[in-house]
């Protein structure tokens, strides 16, 4: 199984330090939960990874190999927080541009797309939407998927619908995950690094979630 590492990650916005001291790892067959308080920089560090944003430092690697832009080549692929699906065109046609050939069954076999499949991407409600990318994203090509907030405008049910899906697809894949709905990453998750004032730490348990400051309780 091959390993992606971000390694001594520094960020700066106008000499203020976002990000530093910044490790983290995942390997094909895990789904690692990132967490954080709103605005310590979660988005920021997985843009970094992906290749569209610029560090003041980083070095990230697939298997001791450098990857300078993680979305070449199909290593990485990154759900944004943000809708990116093109309104007016239809989710069938989007879909066979993103979704890698050999997974196109399992895709397709998802409620999600039984129910949207004939539909422009503007048709469908914010939830459907969010749940439709996602599942693009997690049955592309790319060797390594980050999911910036996936739970975000979705249902509770929604939510457990394709929780199971994102396990399956981390058989072959590694999945660096991060959402607000800490719980939800709580339960998919492998492990658990928190980022905090700008560092991350490995969680080993739990109840440092609450020693960290990042919850009150559990």
């Amino acid at each position: 199984m091959k390993e992606l590492k971000a390694d001594s990650i520094q960020l700066e916005f106008d000499g203020r330090k976002i990000l530093q001291s910044i490790f983290l790892s995942c390997k094909q067959g895990e789904v690692l939960g990132l967490l954080g308080r709103n605005g310590c920089g979660k988005s920021s560090m997985l843009k970094i990874i992906f290749g569209t944003l610029t560090a003041t430092h980083k070095y990230v690697s697939i298997d001791g190999e450098f990857i300078h832009k993680g979305y070449l080549n199909n290593r990485i692929a990154y759900l944004p927080q943000h809708n990116y699906l093109p309104a007016g065109i239809r989710t069938e046609k989007l879909a066979r541009i993103i979704v890698d050939p050999q997974s196109w069954k399992a895709f397709t076999n998802l409620p999600v797309y039984q129910k949207s499949y004939n539909k422009a991407v503007d048709e469908l409600s914010g939830g459907q939407l969010r749940q439709l990318e996602t599942m693009m994203i997690i049955h592309s090509k790319a060797e390594f998927i980050l999911l910036d907030e996936p739970f975000t405008h979705i249902s509770p049910i929604q939510a457990d619908e394709f929780k199971p899906v994102i396990r399956a697809c981390a058989k072959r894949k590694g999945i660096i995950i991060t959402d607000h709905q800490y719980y939800n990453i709580l339960d998919v998750s492998d492990r658990i690094v928190l980022l905090h004032n700008g560092e991350t730490k490995q969680i080993t348990n739990k109840d440092e979630l609450v020693t960290y400051g990042y919850i009150s309780g559990l």
